[in-house]
């Protein structure tokens, strides 16, 4: 069966194992198709089409839950096309509810052009949708990527614009909290 919003279906471009550049750790990334940004220097141009590469099924999922098994992968990392584009939010917010049910102690970073406040204050597609697919996500990457503040030595971004921000201590603090990487114990 198929994970459809309003009879579409979401399509990504590629699935990535053994990742180590978009989130601590080794991670399982998808690269999912669809975006508006059209950010000028995007690594991707083609994953601004949402009709780019496959649908996005449920046996897209299985292969995903598949991949995150092994205890060596910290995570998931969510990429673009834009993750929290209205049309991928739905089924993008299925997979991370299967994914924190087969493996709670496994991360979801999530890379968005939009920035947390409008996608907190429900300006993004359905409010309610994207409340709940931030409230599964540990981090997020906000902001779009800008050519202009593109530095290669950052780590986790493209540009210095973009701000990783822990959501669960966001949550707790009320206000936004950067992540900071335990194993060097700064932000980045």
């Amino acid at each position: 069966h198929r994970v459809e919003i309003e009879e579409r279906i979401m399509y990504y471009s590629v699935i990535k194992n053994c990742d180590i550049a978009n989130g601590p750790g080794v991670r399982v990334v998808l690269f999912v198709s669809g975006c508006r940004h059209h950010c000028p220097g995007c690594f991707q141009p083609q994953t601004w089409d949402f009709s780019y590469g496959q649908p996005f099924t449920q046996d897209t999922v299985d292969e995903l839950l598949r991949l995150l098994q092994p205890d060596y992968i910290a995570g998931l990392t969510l990429l673009g096309g834009e993750p929290m584009e209205p049309e991928n939010q739905p089924a993008l917010l299925d997979l991370v509810q299967q994914v924190k049910q087969a493996y709670p102690g496994k991360n979801i970073w999530c890379f968005s052009g939009y920035l947390y406040d409008d996608l907190a204050a429900g300006k993004i597609g359905d409010g309610a949708v994207t409340r709940a697919l931030l409230g599964l996500v540990d981090v997020l990457v906000d902001g779009e990527f800008i050519l202009a503040r593109k530095k290669l030595q950052l780590r986790f971004r493209g540009s210095e614009n973009q701000r990783l921000i822990d959501l669960r201590k966001t949550e707790q603090a009320g206000q936004v909290v950067l992540w900071t990487d335990e194993k060097e114990g700064k932000k980045t």
